[in-house]
């Protein structure tokens, strides 16, 4: 696909997105008065929010914003299977996994979140979740109704 498509195609995304977008910055913006900081990753396409104060650990992506509670994006994690005992797996790029995320979210637009939350919320049944790792492991499979 030519450059100029595919940044068109982005863009048009990322206007489809921007309801999901301007929540993941009031997140973001609330964050910084605790101590977050933030700097634009152009590989996943999104505003990482580090240090955010709020959550369990890990990170979560809110269209072009990504909310992340340590320092570094290109940390190791484990896939959603190995932490639920179905799967040995070797560790991934939580970076990888919010990039595939990020491009969910460029497709849905603001059909994301609703088709999220009805696919099981943050657990390893969601199919964006498996998706994700997909992803992460292998570079392919981001769309969470492709086949494995």
């Amino acid at each position: 696909m030519p450059t100029a498509v595919l940044r068109l195609l982005v863009l048009l995304g990322a206007l489809w997105t921007l309801p999901n977008t301007l929540l993941g910055l009031m997140l973001g913006a609330a964050g910084l008065m605790f101590g977050a900081h933030a700097h634009w990753r152009r590989r996943e396409m999104a505003l990482v929010f580090h240090r955010w104060p709020w959550g369990p650990g890990g990170a979560i992506t809110f269209g072009n914003v990504i909310l992340h509670t340590g320092d570094d994006l290109e940390s190791p994690c484990v896939t959603y299977a190995h932490r639920a005992g179905h799967a040995q797996e070797p560790s991934i790029l939580l970076a990888d996994h919010e990039r595939a995320h990020v491009y969910q979210y460029l497709v849905l637009g603001p059909l994301f979140l609703p088709l999220y939350l009805v696919s099981g919320g943050i657990s390893v049944r969601n199919r964006f979740e498996r998706a994700a790792d997909r992803y992460a492991s292998t570079g392919r499979g981001w769309w969470p109704w492709a086949r494995a």
